[in-house]
């Protein structure tokens, strides 16, 4: 019989100059007992409901990982074409919910990993980044960690899986080159036939295969 995890709703604060909302939504599921947590930073122009996420998502919960996705950007913030690329913000904000998850004793105590899909990638990684030893392990999916500050892919020191369609030849180039950069444990695995979406039939189950077993083997 299949595990049934009820996804919690909540809400990570937020800060920025330009909004009048002041957090960002956000959906918990924790399996009993959890391994670990991931935080999930969505691409551009994507969102928490993210479909590709979302299914990866559940697949970690059924690996006994608990998930968090959560809004990047604020409503005013997602119109606005500059604000999806601006790597720090994104960065900023999936800090401020790595914040969130240390202020809950539920939570604070799971190894803690980030899966970064797109630009999300890069922000999971300046995140790793700033955080150190905190952070168990990095997932990227067709990420773009070319898109981290200057200085900031060498200081990563998670464990980080580099997932890449092997139709998308000009992410494969980048990712290989961010490798070469990195002096934490890499691997970068190309899925056969797969475009930078993973939209083609089994693609997306091949990614989320990889990143449950990447977290699993690194959260116990």
């Amino acid at each position: 019989m299949a595990m049934k995890i009820l996804p919690i709703e909540i809400e990570v604060p937020a800060s920025g100059p330009r909004e009048r909302t002041r957090s960002l939504p956000g959906t918990l599921s924790l399996p009993g007992p959890a391994r670990g947590l991931v935080a999930f930073a969505h691409g551009s122009g994507s969102s928490r409901l993210s479909p590709r996420n979302t299914y990866v998502a559940e697949v970690l919960q059924r690996a006994g990982i608990a998930t968090l996705l959560f809004d990047l950007l604020t409503p005013d913030e997602d119109r606005d074409r500059a604000a999806r690329f601006d790597i720090a913000l994104l960065t900023s904000r999936l800090l401020l919910a790595a914040g969130w998850i240390e202020g809950r004793p539920e939570l604070s105590a799971l190894p803690l990993g980030y899966f970064g899909a797109s630009t999300g990638a890069a922000a999971a990684l300046e995140a790793a980044a700033q955080q150190g030893g905190r952070i168990a392990a990095v997932v990227s999916r067709g990420g773009r960690p070319d898109l981290a500050g200057p200085g900031l892919l060498e200081a990563v020191s998670a464990p980080t899986l580099l997932i890449v369609g092997g139709d998308d030849d000009v992410v494969i180039e980048l990712d290989r080159k961010a490798m070469a950069r990195m002096r934490c444990e890499t691997k970068l695995v190309i899925v056969p036939g797969a475009t930078h979406l993973f939209e083609e039939p089994g693609t997306l189950e091949q990614v989320a295969r990889h990143a449950a077993d990447w977290f699993g083997s690194r959260m116990g």
